[in-house]
């Protein structure tokens, strides 16, 4: 795991359990990097509630119990898809803080018009956020390490305002 990602979980992990707060993730084309890193800390069963890999309409339906009806009129990879992802993965855990990412991970760009390197990350929580992530880099690998690591400072950037 890259470096810098393992050390925002752990800026994350020491808020979370400093504040006996938790977290669940529901996570696209990160692949599961977030959850990951989080899981990497030590004593990671005090915050971390659980994760979720939504890569389809039918993970979406199965893991997060968002029927079609819920996206009717949202298309994925965008601010309010990411959000509703986001307060589906809190509400469901009973977490906390509900954080979330959706997007296009590369080479090539989404069935939506995103370019690769587009991603839309969220949180869910005592204050609600979403963000755009433009990298402009089509390396996939590249993207979700950028994107996971965006999913932590957001949520940092959250705990501490």
């Amino acid at each position: 795991m890259d470096e810098s990602l393992a050390n925002a979980a752990r800026g994350v992990a020491e808020i979370l359990i400093a504040r006996r707060q938790t977290v669940a993730v529901a996570e696209s084309s990160t692949g599961g990097l977030i959850s990951a890193a989080l899981l990497s800390v030590p004593g990671a069963s005090a915050y971390f509630l659980g994760g979720a890999v939504v890569y389809t309409a039918k993970a979406r339906m199965a893991l997060m119990g968002l029927p079609r009806e819920a996206v009717a009129g949202m298309r994925s990879a965008s601010e309010p898809y990411a959000l509703l992802l986001a307060r589906a993965a809190r509400e469901n855990l009973g977490a906390t803080w509900g954080l979330s990412e959706t997007g296009a991970a590369g080479p090539a760009g989404n069935p939506y018009g995103d370019a690769a390197g587009h991603s839309c990350l969220a949180i869910s929580g005592p204050i609600e956020m979403a963000i755009t992530l433009e990298t402009g880099v089509a390396d996939r690998a590249t993207n979700m390490d950028a994107f996971a690591r965006a999913g932590l400072d957001l949520l940092a950037r959250a705990l501490v305002d």
